[in-house]
Parts: structure tokens; C-alpha cells; sequence
């Protein structure tokens, strides 16, 4: 048996970075390995010392679906009273922050069936809160179906099929009512609706593109990275998808 787990990543911002230096805080346009790992590795409650543990979770295989392309926005921040690095007196630095706003991500992850489980039930109950690439990013809903009463549609937790095929087959998670109404009325016309997926393969694959994100160490001082590599495409999305999933979805989520 292959199990999955299947997130959703819904917030008004979101940033994953992987080149920010110094004063440029950059994002890609979907979220990280690095950046999945220590959203796993908070919920679960693992020190980032504990290298032991979040090899572990670095090891799963990761998937991303784009249910919703981000807006990219950036900021300037200003910094007062930053100590020279010469010592001799205080300097006020301006930063780039970048972000992506309005995303929303459908994020799959295949491995160990011990790790996964446990993963699953700390998103639901996180030990620290959970945050997509800074703090004040905080999820919209819950990342994944917790049974209550109402709920929007979100992740499907613990999936007994691989990571291709729910990349395929799971509902889609966009809640904006005119959305789904252009997304089956395009259905009609015959005109398919693709959503963009980036999926970790071997190095070897045909079209394999590489990312510097796959985490050694996530102690402050000292991250370390290595590189991974992953195969874009794209998943069409189907009438089955659209329709799929909690029929009730709250006002609230549909403004």
C-alpha cells in the first residue's frame, strides 16, 4: 500500500524563499521542500537541532499542485538604528520582502507510512503555530478535512493511492463560487483548464529541473541546503474535480 497525505496551503500571503540574501527576501511561486519541512516539523513539535527528525520528514517525496497562481507583491520594509559592521555607529536599512498573494496550493506528500501518519494528526493539533514562510502568514482553513460541520473544502489527509494519482484526482480546492462556475463553463465549451504541478523525481528524468532546497540543517545560524530535483507539468482539470468534495462550504469562505 502507497500512502499519501494531501495538504492545502490557503492564506492571503504566503513566501518561500530560497535565495534571499541580506537585505532581498525573495519567493518562488510555489512553496519549498525546505519550507514544507519545517511547516511539518512545527506542527509535530521537532527542535530545529533535531536533525535526526527532520531528516525524516525531508525524506518524503513532495508534490505540488498551483490550485491558484499567486499574485507576486513586494514590500519595503525600513530598518532604524542597525549597527554598522564596522562597529562606529547605527545605519537605517530598507529590504525587498517579496510574497505571494491570493495563492493557494495543494501540497502531496509520499513516504514512510509511520511518518505520515503522524504528520496528519499534528496539522490538525500543531504543537506551534503554523505559518507559510513567515509568521504572520497563518493558513486560511485547515490544511486538512477535520469532519467538522460546514467546513471548506481543504486537504484529504492520509491517501491510500501515490502522489501521481492524487495529484490527478483531488478535489480542486478553490472555494470562489464564479471560479468554479467559469472552470465548468469552460468544461462545456471543450476548453480544459490546466493546473501546474511541479513533482520530485530522480535526477535522471527527462525535463528534470533542479532546486536548492532540500533541507540538511535548519538551525538558525547554521541552514544548510542540498538540491533536489523536481519535473513540472501540468494536471487537467476535470468536472469530477470541480464538483468533488464538501458541498457545503461556508459563506465566509466563498467572499
Amino acid at each position: 500500500m502507497t500512502l499519501s497525505l494531501a495538504l492545502c496551503l490557503d492564506a492571503p500571503m504566503q513566501s518561500w524563499g530560497i535565495r534571499s540574501r541580506f537585505t532581498v527576501r525573495e519567493t518562488t511561486r510555489e512553496p519549498t521542500k525546505s519550507g514544507i519541512v519545517g511547516l511539518l516539523g512545527a506542527a509535530l513539535g521537532i527542535p530545529r537541532d533535531d536533525e535526526k527528525q527532520l531528516r525524516r520528514l525531508a525524506s518524503l517525496r513532495m508534490a505540488v499542485r498551483v490550485d491558484r497562481e499567486g499574485i507576486l507583491e513586494r514590500d519595503y520594509h525600513t530598518a532604524q538604528n542597525v549597527p554598522t559592521t564596522a562597529g562606529t555607529g547605527h545605519r537605517t536599512v530598507v529590504s525587498e520582502r517579496c510574497y505571494l498573494a491570493d495563492a493557494l496550493f495543494l501540497v502531496v506528500l509520499e513516504g514512510d507510512e509511520a511518518t505520515l501518519t503522524k504528520a496528519a494528526a499534528a496539522v490538525q493539533r500543531p504543537h506551534w503555530p503554523l505559518c507559510f514562510g513567515r509568521k504572520p502568514f497563518v493558513p486560511a482553513r485547515p490544511l486538512t478535512r477535520t469532519g467538522r460541520p460546514g467546513e471548506p473544502r481543504t486537504g484529504e489527509g492520509l491517501q491510500e493511492m501515490p502522489l501521481d494519482t492524487v495529484l490527478r484526482e483531488h478535489p480542486w480546492l478553490e472555494t470562489h463560487p464564479k471560479a468554479n462556475d467559469r472552470a465548468l463553463a469552460d468544461l462545456q465549451r471543450g476548453e480544459a483548464t490546466e493546473l501546474r504541478t511541479m513533482i520530485e523525481c530522480d535526477a535522471t528524468v527527462p525535463g528534470a529541473e533542479p532546486r536548492h532546497d532540500q533541507p540538511i540543517s535548519l538551525v538558525r545560524h547554521d541552514r544548510r541546503f542540498t538540491t533536489r530535483s523536481v519535473l513540472s507539468g501540468y494536471v487537467t482539470l476535470s468536472k469530477e474535480m470541480i464538483s468533488a468534495g464538501d458541498s457545503g462550504v461556508s459563506e465566509q469562505a466563498q467572499d
